[in-house]
């Protein structure tokens, strides 16, 4: 497709100059795709040209459009809409793409290698499950690595840990004061959920002593520092960072929970890293950056020992990096990590994958790199991504008011299978494979709703209409690609060859399958354009007007009626290419595709 552009522009430029003497390059015309009501392919707009040609846009076009036709191969017939050049391309030429996409193993694919990626996403903290919002991040930073791979990247998925801090010794005092040696095993509670479940505890005690201490006469905000809960998980955060050998063993027993919680629900959910960061490993490097920080002047001491920055020169303020009695705070720990990703796998830029709340920490973090002079800090790029709203409100996992991960997706299967057994798709499996296509489905329609918003925009999750077979969903998608999948299995039984030259000459089309073919010859363009945004939603929505174009030309055109037997090897050839590409596209999301429903 990038191909016929280039020649289709070149072609343009020439009638320019036989028609006008008028010099237009190339890399200066603008085509964009025709709109569905109008005949065509490649629509240009001819209003800027009015001036130096000195004729209205309509008369403009009908020429360029007569030359084209009576000049070029590519182009077979035009129409002119008010300044709107529609471009028809000869049948012959989508023939001879079809053949090139169809023969070509990597299509959609660079070859070419490009610059080394790391890519850090989910960061959880060890004091709480994955929730709603993770699946989003998590999601999101798995696609982004994958269309940056597709885009010709080495790609790097790291997550970082949040293991240690203020939040974590939370949870951990409160299992100290109420959990009586609970367990996993014993409790029957998965590792994660136990953790969360101290942290909510923690929170309602803590709360409680707030109020206790205002309604005596203290103010809210000294009641917040003051109530005994928060002073004694201060206190356990400096034991933890000098080492207290008793306080190190409970951080290792609930932690070790945690990270079997989590490796569970990432298996289920379908995602990987090549490397865990601990910030419990990193701060330390962090204090060092610190250090070099008031070497340099960069960083300054105030009176009680406290370690900040001044950004007011770009436009930020002064921060806090380390506080006056020694223990770190994000800003720091995330200074170490920076530096040790770099120090691991020098990559040319890092992409974090965090929510649109950090925003101003991430302006932060690149400032002080700058100031710093790290040879890395311009690569830093922040994925921002809104949050993920219910219809009831926004999340707080400090209420124990969040959607857990573990429980969506557990309700998500749940409705897939009502769904499924309902429509009657699971006729002939295995309560097995019954039971892994609900997952399929689930995961499909969950990551897939997701996904096909703009990383920017906050979101409302919807899973009744997330899961729907109709519509721009992942299970219309997976449906799609389940009833090729049936086409090709009866075509192999009628020993239908697949063959993307046997309709190359004396081509006709009909219009779906032009429009299913000129689909499929954009997907290179898709996946450039998606790794340049870092926004799968873009694939996302590629794939769901692939799906839509193969079922309009499966709805109006016949396959094993026909008696041709070149064009039904076409169109057998056709839907095994429109299959392929599905799964491709769907892949990048991180959604695989069922062969049968």
């Amino acid at each position: 497709m990038i191909e016929l552009e280039q020649i289709i522009k070149e072609n343009i430029s020439q009638a320019f100059q036989n028609l006008y003497n008028l010099t237009v390059g190339p890399g200066s015309i603008l085509l964009q795709p025709t709109r569905k009501e109008f005949a065509g392919t490649f629509t240009f707009v001819t209003f800027p040209y009015t001036k130096s040609i000195g004729k209205t846009p309509d008369i403009i076009g009908v020429e360029l459009g007569k030359y084209l036709k009576e000049n070029t191969t590519e182009v077979y017939n035009y129409n002119v809409v008010k300044g709107f050049l529609n471009l028809e391309i000869d049948d012959a030429i989508w023939a001879g793409v079809f053949r090139q996409l169809a023969t070509d193993a990597d299509f959609g694919y660079a070859k070419d290698k490009k610059s080394k990626v790391v890519v850090e996403y989910s960061s959880p903290n060890t004091n709480k499950p994955l929730h709603l919002g993770h699946l989003r991040n998590n999601f999101l930073g798995y696609s982004v690595a994958e269309i940056l791979k597709a885009n010709g990247h080495e790609v790097v998925k790291v997550n970082l840990v949040n293991d240690r801090g203020i939040h974590i010794c939370k949870s951990m005092l409160a299992y100290q004061m109420y959990g009586q040696g609970e367990t996993p095993q014993s409790s029957g509670i998965k590792g994660d959920h136990l953790a969360g479940k101290y942290y909510v505890l923690f929170d309602k005690a803590y709360k409680s002593e707030i109020d206790e201490l205002v309604s005596s006469g203290m103010e809210a905000e000294a009641a917040k520092k003051e109530a005994p809960l928060m002073r004694h998980a201060q206190e356990m955060l400096q034991k933890w960072e000098q080492g207290d050998e008793e306080v190190m063993q409970l951080w290792q027993q609930m932690n070790g929970w945690v990270y079997e919680g989590f490796a569970e629900t990432y298996q289920n959910i379908g995602v990987d890293f090549d490397k865990f960061y601990y910030e419990s490993q990193t701060y330390l490097l962090g204090k060092s950056s610190v250090d070099e920080g008031l070497a340099k002047g960069v960083f300054f001491k105030k009176e009680n020992g406290s370690v900040w920055v001044d950004l007011t020169a770009e436009g930020l303020d002064e921060k806090l990096v380390l506080r006056a009695d020694g223990t770190s705070v994000y800003i720091t720990q995330d200074l170490g990590t920076a530096e040790l990703k770099y120090q691991d796998f020098g990559y040319d830029s890092s992409i974090y994958v965090i929510a649109d709340e950090q925003n101003y920490h991430m302006q932060v973090l690149q400032a002080i790199l700058k100031k710093l002079e790290k040879p890395y800090a311009h690569g830093i790029y922040h994925l921002s991504y809104g949050m993920v709203d219910l219809p009831s409100g926004k999340m707080k996992s400090r209420e124990g008011t969040v959607v857990d991960a573990d429980e969506l997706v557990a309700e998500m299967v749940e409705t897939a299978r009502k769904q499924t057994d309902e429509l009657g798709k699971i006729e002939g499996f295995t309560a097995a494979e019954a039971q892994q296509l609900y997952h399929v489905l689930a995961m499909g329609a969950l990551k897939y709703f997701l996904l096909k918003v703009d990383p920017k925009k906050r979101m409302l999750f919807n899973p009744e209409e997330s899961i729907s077979f109709i519509g721009n969903t992942g299970p219309f998608i997976q449906y799609t690609h389940a009833r090729i999948a049936a086409i090709l299995r009866k075509a192999a039984e009628l020993n239908i060859p697949t063959d993307a030259t046997a309709y190359a000459e004396a081509v006709t089309f009909h219009e779906t399958e032009r429009e299913v073919i000129t689909q499929l010859a954009a997907f290179p363009n898709v996946v450039q354009e998606a790794a340049n945004l870092y926004a799968p939603s873009v694939v996302g929505q590629y794939a769901y007007e692939l799906a839509k174009a193969y079922n309009r030309f499966y709805t109006e055109v016949s396959i094993f009626q026909e008696t041709n037997t070149a064009v039904l090897s076409f169109r057998v050839t056709l839907s095994k290419m429109v299959a392929q590409t599905i799964k491709r596209s769907m892949l990048l999301l991180g959604i695989e595709v069922p062969e049968r429903m």
